[in-house]
C-alpha cells in the first residue's frame, strides 16, 4: 500500500510538472493536434555523441538495455524507487519479485545493475533525451556510440582487460565481458575519457560507483548474473546487431511499445503518430497526460528534445529526479555493495 501511494505521488508530480511547464511544452498541449506546428528536433552528430558519452564504453548488451529502458523513463523512476524500498531482496529472490512487476523487459534487466538504474533516475532529463533520440534517430545514436568508442581507443582508454573484451571489426568496436558470468561496469569521466574534453550534458549529475574523477578509466564491482539467468529478461537475452543498427532482444529486433515518446517521422506524415518503434494511434498519452506531455515534438530544432527538456536547467524537475541527495551517498544499493547476482567481484583498479 505504501508503494502504491508513492507511485500515485509520482504520477501527480508529473502532472504538476506538466501543468506548470513553460510555454512550448505543456501549454501547446491544449491546441488541437491538427493546428499544432510540428518541428523536426533532430540532434546533430555532436549532440548525440555528447548524449551517449556516459554509456558508450559499457558492454554492448548493457548499452542495449539502457537505450531500450530510456524509452520508458516513467518505469525507470518507479523501478529504481522500488529497488530502494526492497534492499532486503537478494539474488534469485530479487529476480523473482522483479519478474512479477509490470515493467518492460529492459527495465527489469537493469535491476541487475542498480547503480546504472539509479543513475538514469537521477539524471532523468538525460534519460528522457536518450529515449527520445533512440526513438527518432536510432541509426544516428548507434553511430554516435561507435564514434565515441573509436575516440576512447585513440586516447588509450579502451582496450581489453581482465574485466572486458574489446574487439575491432572494421568500423565497429564490440565490447563484451571477459567472463560471461560477471559483468563489470566501467568507471570514467564521460567528458574527459575520450581524449579532447567534450561539453558536459546540461544538468548532468555524477553517480557514485560509475564516475571517476580525472581522465583515466577504472573498475568497480563486478555483477554476477547467474541468479538472473533463468528469467526471460535477463542478461543473456540482450545484444546488438551493429550491422543493422538494431538492439536485439531474444535474437530479434527489439520493439519498444512505450507511449512516452513520439516518432516525429511518422507524425509528420499524417494519420496520427507512432510511439516508440511500434505504437500507433491518435489517442496516445504520455505519462504526464495528453498527447503533448512527453513527446517533445514541439522542441526547436537543435535543442535537447527529451521529456524534461528545459526543466533540469531551471531546477523545476531537479528535486523530483534527485529525490534528496542523501539517498545517493552509498554507491550501490543494498547491503554488501549491490543487489543480487551472486556477489561482488573486485575491480581491476585504474588503467
Amino acid at each position: 500500500m505504501k508503494f502504491l501511494k508513492q507511485c500515485l505521488s509520482l504520477v501527480l508530480s508529473y502532472c504538476l510538472l506538466s501543468a506548470n511547464a513553460p510555454a512550448g511544452f505543456a501549454d501547446q498541449g491544449s491546441q488541437p493536434a491538427s493546428q499544432t506546428p510540428v518541428q523536426a528536433a533532430q540532434q546533430t552528430p555532436e549532440q548525440l555523441q555528447q548524449l551517449v558519452a556516459p554509456i558508450a564504453l559499457y558492454p554492448d548488451a548493457l548499452v542495449a538495455q539502457i537505450l531500450a529502458a530510456a524509452t520508458y523513463p516513467d518505469q525507470v523512476v518507479v523501478a529504481d524507487r522500488w529497488l530502494q524500498q526492497h534492499t532486503d531482496l537478494k539474488g534469485e529472490q530479487l529476480g523473482q519479485e522483479v519478474d512479477k512487476q509490470p515493467w518492460d523487459p529492459s527495465v527489469k534487466a537493469l535491476t541487475e545493475f542498480p547503480s546504472v538504474l539509479a543513475n538514469m533516475d537521477k539524471n532523468l532529463s538525460w534519460t528522457s533525451s536518450l529515449g527520445d533520440a533512440y526513438v527518432n534517430q536510432q541509426q544516428d545514436v548507434m553511430n554516435a556510440v561507435q564514434v565515441m568508442r573509436k575516440e576512447a581507443e585513440k586516447a588509450g582508454n579502451l582496450k581489453s582487460s581482465s574485466q572486458e573484451k574489446v574487439s575491432d571489426h572494421g568500423s565497429t568496436v564490440v565490447i563484451e565481458p571477459a567472463d560471461p558470468q560477471v559483468v563489470y561496469v566501467p568507471e570514467y569521466d564521460p567528458w574527459l575519457v575520450y581524449g579532447a574534453p567534450i561539453g558536459v550534458w546540461p544538468g548532468w549529475y555524477s553517480y557514485p560507483g560509475l564516475y571517476l574523477t580525472g581522465p583515466g578509466f577504472g573498475w568497480g564491482l563486478g555483477f554476477g548474473i547467474g541468479f538472473f539467468g533463468g528469467f526471460g529478461w535477463g542478461w543473456g537475452h540482450w545484444g546488438y546487431d551493429w550491422h543493422h543498427h538494431d538492439i536485439l532482444f531474444d535474437h530479434r529486433g527489439y520493439v519498444s511499445h512505450s507511449r512516452v515518446f513520439v516518432n516525429r517521422e511518422h507524425f509528420n506524415r499524417g494519420g496520427g503518430f507512432r510511439g516508440a518503434n511500434g505504437f500507433h494511434g491518435g489517442d496516445a498519452r504520455g505519462f504526464a497526460g495528453g498527447q503533448h506531455g512527453f513527446g517533445g515534438q514541439h522542441a526547436q530544432a537543435g535543442t535537447h528534445s527529451g521529456a524534461f527538456s528545459g526543466f533540469n536547467h531551471g531546477g523545476a524537475a531537479r528535486g523530483f529526479s534527485s529525490r534528496g541527495q542523501s539517498s545517493f551517498g552509498g554507491g550501490f544499493h543494498g547491503g554488501g555493495g549491490f543487489h543480487g547476482g551472486g556477489g561482488g567481484h573486485g575491480g581491476g583498479g585504474h588503467r
